[in-house]
């Protein structure tokens, strides 16, 4: 650390820059002496890897498989799923998995294979081992997916975690996918992607704050998903293949992952990218549903400085006819940005606001997190002292950081009493007449001068009775957090479903809630990478997400401001956000035409609700996100897995973003099949790339020739929206009806459009056999001009 890094640190902090700049270096050396003392030293390590396959002993779902110096343990789940774990890890425990292990295929048998190995052979994938250790994935037809090489591993001598590396190979026509949120994507290239969820404000491509070690692959013989179930800290680095390189041949794509520790262990799908995901849904959890309220329109002001600032804010949206849903109170609204208190000077009747708000159809949610005020007095400092659910350093004291309240520690939520204690917390929430909560800071973050943001990595947690340090503890650590919140929902208000979206997570954080992308990068790569984040979080099995509108850090040009805006009215989670001052953010503040654009993409959003509520039920009973990429239905088209500037919202809509400044018309690739451009309802026969028009108005948005899709009548009803399909062609669509709120299980609603004579039909699927819909009908595309390519 030098003069600057003090500097710096004291600028970020305003007029309680000095207080806070000492306190950043207080908590970076303290962290740093912590893990000098707490964290084994390096020393010699002995390499080492499987040897030769000695005996193989049958079991449900597969068997063991005992090599020279390690065992595999290789088991098929009922829902097609392939596991594999190496000196003789299990499924369990794992922080991924929703209950308990799926139990074995009793139909999956172990087999002698080619040259002295063994596969176990199932309905949807074939796993085979070779007698050196290498594992491959193949479709039931026996083409290979994957095929992962013997694995290494580094074992300290003294004892302790060994490091190990796993190298893959797969097709050289394969796209890789996923690894959580990042901004470099949503196709990823070749490069190395850290798996470390990282605080705020971290440069670099592979930085995320939801960094999961899943890679989603697609290539012409299939999709699979491979997940490496490890919460360690490590990397991935990817190369892709090259057809026909060297000679002819061509170069298999690469992955190897690398991990500082935990067990080598893996799950694989196989099988369409639908089938895939709803596989790693029944593994991971179904994604929770969120209250009809959370597909609105929501806005965060930037640290709302008080009672009259919300008041000024929603007035402004109702004078301007801005539909609005949710208000977000930052930690500006907590007493010394305590968490769960409120400034009762600034927010004298917090409780009667919310309820006014409430009846104008607006709800409020509030930030929450970790970071708790070491401050004796403090009511939630003192009870979790009496709980002793604190984190600790590996010599015993409780760790002590920086955070926004000044000095703070940490709960330990690998423990499920500190869960259940937190949990019960937002009873004082709910009190305030709060509907929901957005964790911020959850990586954990604690502010630091020099080094890493976070607690010291020798920091003991209790990992659920297994024990252990923060190296194991930290990517699961907003995860848990997740999940006390969520569970402590439950209890408090039984009847709602609960409303929590974290900036931090892993696998399965979408058992309890979505994501918030946090601070993305500014300007135009920045609305990019919002683009990439959803996609990448929803082919991890996480639907429900979106970035703050502008990027959060204000500053934005009008064009930019309008153009994230009309992207992210197409997302799950639509959240804008004020700027850096108060006044400063909100659509009129970027002109007239910026706010009459902003107008129409928010109508055209509450017209669609009905969609995004059909699609919400139907992410949480298959796993299928709400934005897909182009080559969801279609990945044997290549060109479509290299497309990465549009998306596919459900089934029946695609989104044409526009990503770069100064653009009137962009290009634009269409999957096979008719498309209606839904403004002018001209007619596009795909696959194809047409050149379309993108004027400040609007971005281009097409209807699949067939769709019947829900929405917003004038009266608020819904009425079916039917683009009509191709002569003797079918389409259709599914509707879920919804009550907004609560746990009743609504009727998933089957239609089917085709044409009769001379007019378009639409009838209702149904165990007694198709009828009529129940529910008015709009036909749209009926007049079909020349087709255009």
């Amino acid at each position: 650390m030098d003069g600057r890094d003090l500097v710096r640190s004291m600028k970020a902090f305003g007029s309680a820059g000095a207080a806070q700049g000492l306190r950043t270096v207080r908590a970076a050396w303290r962290r740093r002496r912590a893990d000098a003392v707490g964290l084994p030293a390096h020393g010699a390590e002995r390499a080492r890897v499987p040897g030769a396959m000695r005996e193989v002993e049958p079991g449900p779902g597969g068997g063991v498989l005992r090599f020279e110096r390690s065992e595999l343990r290789v088991l098929v789940a009922v829902n097609g799923a392939v596991f594999w774990g190496w000196d003789g890890a299990g499924p369990e425990p794992s922080y991924a998995l929703a209950g308990r292990c799926p139990e074995p295929d009793p139909r999956a048998v172990l087999e002698p294979d080619k040259d002295g190995g063994w596969r176990v052979v199932a309905e949807r994938a074939t796993v085979a081992v070779s007698r050196h250790g290498a594992v491959e994935v193949r479709t039931p037809g026996g083409v290979v997916l994957r095929r992962e090489l013997p694995p290494r591993w580094w074992e300290p001598e003294g004892g302790g975690p060994a490091r190990w590396t796993q190298r893959s190979e797969v097709a050289a026509d394969a796209r890789f996918f996923g690894l959580g949120g990042r901004s470099a994507g949503p196709r990823l290239r070749e490069g190395t992607y850290h798996l470390w969820n990282e605080p705020p404000a971290v440069p670099g491509a592979d930085a995320s704050s939801v960094a999961m070690p899943v890679q989603l692959v697609v290539a012409d013989a299939g999709t699979h998903l491979v997940f490496h179930d490890s919460t360690w800290d490590g990397s991935v680095s990817l190369r892709e293949g090259e057809e026909g390189a060297g000679s002819g041949h061509d170069r298999p794509g690469r992955s190897v992952v690398r991990m500082d520790g935990g067990p080598l262990r893996c799950w694989a799908m196989v099988g369409t990218p639908a089938r895939v995901l709803l596989a790693w849904a029944s593994l991971t959890g179904a994604p929770a549903l969120p209250p009809a309220w959370a597909l609105g329109h929501q806005h965060a002001p930037w640290d709302a400085g008080d009672e009259q600032e919300v008041r000024r804010v929603v007035a402004g949206c109702q004078e301007r006819d801005l539909p609005l849903d949710v208000v977000h109170l930052d930690i500006g609204h907590a007493d010394g940005q305590r968490v769960f208190t409120v400034d009762e000077e600034r927010f004298p009747k917090l409780a009667v606001l919310a309820e006014e708000l409430r009846q104008d159809g607006i709800r409020l949610v509030s930030v929450v997190e970790p970071a708790v005020s070491a401050a004796p007095g403090d009511a939630v400092y003192d009870g979790g002292r009496r709980e002793d659910v604190f984190v600790r350093e590996a010599s015993g004291p409780v760790v002590r950081g920086a955070g926004r309240a000044g000095e703070v520690v940490f709960p330990d939520f690998t423990h499920a009493r500190a869960r259940a204690w937190w949990g019960g917390l937002y009873e004082e929430r709910l009190g305030r007449g709060f509907a929901g909560f957005w964790h911020d800071l959850d990586a954990p973050t604690s502010f630091a001068a020099f080094g890493e943001r976070t607690l010291p990595r020798s920091a003991r947690h209790w990992l659920d009775g297994r024990g252990g340090d923060h190296r194991e503890a930290h990517n699961v650590y907003g995860l848990c957090m997740a999940r006390a919140a969520y569970e402590g929902l439950r209890a408090l208000a039984p009847g709602e479903r609960p409303f929590v979206v974290s900036r931090s997570g892993w696998a399965g954080l979408q058992r309890y809630g979505g994501s918030w992308s946090g601070d993305v990068e500014a300007g135009w790569p920045g609305l990019r990478a919002s683009l990439a984040s959803v996609l990448g979080l929803g082919l991890c099995g996480v639907p429900y997400s979106g970035p703050d509108v502008g990027g959060g850090a204000g500053g934005v040009s009008p064009e930019l401001y309008l153009r994230w805006f009309q992207l992210a009215a197409w997302f799950p989670l639509f959240r804008t956000r004020g700027g850096t001052r108060a006044g400063t953010g909100e659509p009129w503040e970027f002109g007239a035409g910026v706010l009459e654009h902003a107008r129409v993409a928010l109508a055209e959003r509450r017209r669609l609700l009905p969609y995004f509520v059909t699609l919400a039920h139907l992410a949480r009973r298959t796993g299928a996100p709400y934005v897909r990429p182009l080559w969801w239905s279609t990945p044997e088209e290549r060109s479509l897995r290299d497309c990465e500037d549009a998306f596919l919202l459900g089934d029946c809509l695609l989104v044409a973003p526009v990503l770069a400044p100064g653009a009137d018309r962009r290009a634009v690739r269409l999957p096979r099949g008719r498309w209606y451009d839904v403004v002018t309802e001209r007619v596009y026969e795909g696959p194809a790339q047409v050149l379309v028009e993108a004027p400040l108005a609007r971005i281009p948005v097409f209807a699949r020739a067939g769709a019947v899709i829900p929405v917003r009548g004038e009266d608020g009803a819904a009425v079916l929206e039917v683009w009509a399909p191709a002569r003797g062609r079918t389409g259709g669509g599914l509707v879920v009806e919804d009550a907004g709120d609560g746990w009743a299980e609504p009727e998933i609603e089957r239609y089917v459009s085709r044409w009769e004579g001379g007019r378009v039909v639409v009838l209702r699927e149904g165990g007694d056999g198709a009828a009529g819909p129940s529910r008015p009908v709009r036909v749209r595309g009926l007049v079909e001009p020349s087709t255009q390519r």
